[in-house]
């Protein structure tokens, strides 16, 4: 059954071509010719078919150069590498090539010389590494997938701070050939997503052992998957399948029912100074608290221990051929493994040998490990600072995986108060892909009432960011967190106050009905502004203007955007203006809308509710209020003669030791 249903290739593609290209997110990109050529020869019949993805640039694609983030190293290859290929021949349609920390050899996303990608949600904030264009292009709607890589935490990092999915496979279990080496021994092909269910179908295409590949692993028992109403179902030696109890599990045939997964968390964590994400991560609730010093400690082995010398074994010669094509930052990661001799590499393996066996006790008391995934944020001025420093502080929660031979998967977990993104990962022992994966998303379901409306892979009313519902991604600073049944059998609950947040709403108040849907536009697409066009090449039809009730404020974002947002108390009317979709124009227009705005119930003048463009209510922290105005459009044309309008709502964010932060959001996008 065709994943994008009765969507279109074409369609699809055209909405890559469209989408917003932030500086330093793509390094090359095939041409629309090239890609509607693709899309024309997709079987509308397989798993994939016309989804559209995006491949880091250290993973080769034919047809465009391969970089690793470097211009001098670029070579063009021959043929697509195994793991790409198996996703074009299941349907997927590669849009391009994005950027990278250079060589693979950093967590912060600011190491390229092809530009440094910020987060989705603005402000300066780092996109992380060193797969930073691909998270991004997920996040921001480019593509519905995208393939990065991971050995030290570049799977999952990128994914914590762009609020999508991030799968770190277990070693080996995708191919890593055609894969520019980072640390060749630890290297993984990772997954990024805005959706547990797409991530999954993913990796059920892109897994399997190619001969070729030295590195390729099986899994220790054959498994057969089948999708079932409750999810993908593992029978192995050890079956375990969701049920809506938990985890069962039954081992050599012998039932044991109810069971459900242990799941283990750790106290006395490291936030440096961020309370905002050690508030985030206590939000949720484990059954188990392990030690995880045995994990850090072998964590710190990889950057300052003799794994960082494995890294010259690819790149030595080349850096010792071109040290200026190095950005120094990279250069001086790598040429510190040349202080290692071949004893301090055994002293490492054997100590590395001790912690792996401690972790194995660890899960014989937990299924499932969850952390933070990041221990706190930074912006791009705070990396520049200290590039080494700061990057070992995002690596702390993930640079033990690879070397402890663990699975993971990272998923959104809301936001802090100040507005900025939080995440979870989930960590299993080797083979435990399929278990993480379907504790994922029942931790963090997507929405029932989008099932069967699917396009690029993206639920309709699901959403990453830039969208609503509160599926994996859903944001706002009150989107749903993280549930899962406790102890007890009771569920805890993981929702902000508001259920959906600040201008979110569940699938439900965006869901279009057989013919259509209206929707309320307050700003660049209203009638004569910049972006009205595109409700008007989508067929949209004007029904009539109005205001709404006079409980909203409105704001001129950084971004020179207009933002909506409801208020108890000081509001005033704006006007709005309804216009009509006709429902096959629907999913298009719904993938276009970035964060941090989103669509929700709008409450006009005369009592009644439509759906419309409203804005989070951290992306107004600073902002102009243009509410006296009276609307977008007058503020935009008002005289140079008038006084500009009264600020309101300047409130500061406030940051770990008085800092000021402010995230602003993506270049201008409409509403």
């Amino acid at each position: 059954m065709s994943t994008i249903d009765d969507v279109e290739a074409h369609e699809n593609v055209d909405q890559a071509l469209a989408a917003p290209a932030p500086d330093g997110v793509w390094i090359s990109r095939f041409t629309a010719a090239e890609l509607h050529a693709r899309a024309d020869a997709v079987d509308p019949e397989l798993p994939l078919a016309g989804v559209t993805f995006a491949v880091k640039d250290n993973i080769d694609v034919a047809g465009l150069p391969t970089t690793a983030g470097c211009p001098d190293f670029a070579y063009l290859p021959e043929r697509n590498a195994p793991v790409v290929q198996r996703l074009i021949d299941a349907g997927a349609i590669v849009v391009g090539k994005t950027n990278l920390d250079q060589f693979a050899t950093g967590l912060t996303g600011a190491r390229s010389p092809y530009g440094a990608p910020e987060s989705v949600f603005g402000g300066g904030l780092i996109s992380g590494g060193s797969s930073s264009g691909s998270a991004v292009a997920v996040a921001n709607g480019s593509v519905a997938f995208s393939l990065g890589t991971d050995t030290a935490g570049s799977g999952r990092v990128p994914a914590a701070l762009n609020g999508i999915v991030g799968i770190k496979p277990t070693r080996g279990l995708l191919s890593t050939l055609g894969v520019v080496p980072a640390c060749r021994s630890l290297d993984c092909v990772s997954v990024f997503a805005r959706e547990m269910s797409l991530a999954e179908s993913v990796m059920r295409v892109a897994r399997g052992r190619v001969p070729d590949d030295p590195w390729a692993r099986d899994a220790p028992q054959a498994v057969e998957a089948q999708q079932t109403r409750q999810g993908w179902e593992a029978r192995q030696t050890r079956e375990v399948r969701q049920t809506p109890e938990g985890w069962e599990a039954r081992q050599a045939g012998e039932s044991q029912p109810g069971q459900k997964a242990r799941v283990g968390v750790a106290e006395g964590l490291d936030f440096f100074g961020d309370s905002g994400q050690e508030k985030a991560y206590a939000r949720f609730a484990g059954d188990t608290t392990v030690d995880i010093g045995p994990l850090l400690e072998a964590g710190d082995l990889l950057y300052r221990g003799p794994w960082v010398a494995e890294r010259l074994a690819d790149l030595g010669d080349f850096l010792a051929a071109h040290p200026e094509s190095v950005l120094p930052v990279t250069r001086r990661v790598l040429e510190t493994g040349s202080g290692f001799s071949a004893a301090d590499a055994f002293r490492g393996r054997h100590r590395l040998r001790e912690l792996r066996a401690a972790a194995d006790r660890m899960w014989e008391r937990i299924d499932v490990l969850v952390l933070p995934t990041i221990g706190t944020t930074f912006t791009h001025a705070e990396i520049a600072a200290d590039p080494i420093g700061r990057n070992l502080i995002l690596g702390r929660y993930t640079q033990f995986a690879n070397l402890l031979d663990m699975a993971a998967v990272t998923i959104p977990n809301g936001f802090t108060e100040d507005g900025r993104p939080a995440s979870l990962t989930l960590f299993g022992p080797a083979f435990s892909d399929d278990s993480l994966m379907t504790l994922a998303r029942s931790l963090y379901p997507e929405p029932e009432s989008a099932a069967g409306h699917t396009l690029r892979g993206r639920v309709l009313g699901g959403a990453g960011p830039g969208g609503t519902g509160t599926g994996p991604g859903a944001t706002g600073p009150g989107a749903t967190r993280p549930t899962r049944t406790g102890a007890d059998g009771t569920e805890a609950d993981r929702t902000g106050a508001g259920g959906t947040g600040a201008g979110g709403t569940g699938a439900d108040g965006i869901e279009p009905d057989a013919a259509g849907m209206t929707v309320a536009v307050v700003g660049l697409h209203l009638s004569g502004e910049p972006r009205n066009g595109e409700l008007l090449e989508r067929g949209a039809t004007l029904v009539g203007a109005g205001r709404t009730a006079p409980v909203y404020r409105m704001y001129e974002l950084p971004s020179g955007a207009p933002g909506l947002v409801r208020v108890d108390e000081g509001g005033a009317t704006v006007e709005i203006e309804l216009w009509r979709l006709p429902a096959e124009a629907v999913g298009g227009f719904l993938t276009g809308i970035p964060a941090p705005l989103s669509l929700g119930r709008l409450l006009l003048e005369d009592g009644a509710e439509v759906t419309g463009f409203l804005c989070e209510a951290y992306a107004v922290r600073g902002a102009r209020d243009i509410t006296a105005s009276g609307g977008w459009r007058k503020h935009r044309h008002r005289s140079p003669a008038e006084p500009p309008a009264a600020a309101g709502g300047t409130t500061a964010i406030g940051h770990r030791q008085n800092r000021q932060r402010r995230l602003a959001e993506p270049p201008p996008e409409g509403n």
